[in-house]
């Protein structure tokens, strides 16, 4: 697996992960330079295997590149980032403060 393997399904408003016939997803809100990350969903078969990381990475880099800030209301995102302070610039300031990062 790769990371170009992940798309962003603007349509749909979702980052996708297919894996072994199942696909991994990211959904989010995009206003203007805000990413709002609402849910992080990786089926139940391809727990414990690393993939909601992959897409958090993926989603970063992704933020990144196009001057995007995370508004990390997805839980999942909200304890990567507890975890990797590292990030805290593509967070946006208000979710920094909220976060502890």
């Amino acid at each position: 697996m790769t990371d170009a393997e992940i798309r962003d399904n603007a349509d749909q408003h979702r980052y996708e992960l297919p894996v072994d016939g199942d696909v991994a997803v990211v959904t989010y809100n995009l206003s203007g330079h805000n990413l709002m990350i609402t849910e992080t969903l990786v089926p139940e078969a391809l727990e414990g295997q690393g993939i909601a990381s992959r897409l958090a990475k993926h989603v970063i880099a992704d933020a990144r590149a196009r001057g995007l800030v995370i508004l990390p209301v997805c839980p999942f995102f909200s304890a990567y980032f507890q975890k990797h302070p590292e990030h805290a610039e593509v967070v946006h300031p208000t979710y920094r403060g909220i976060l502890g990062i």
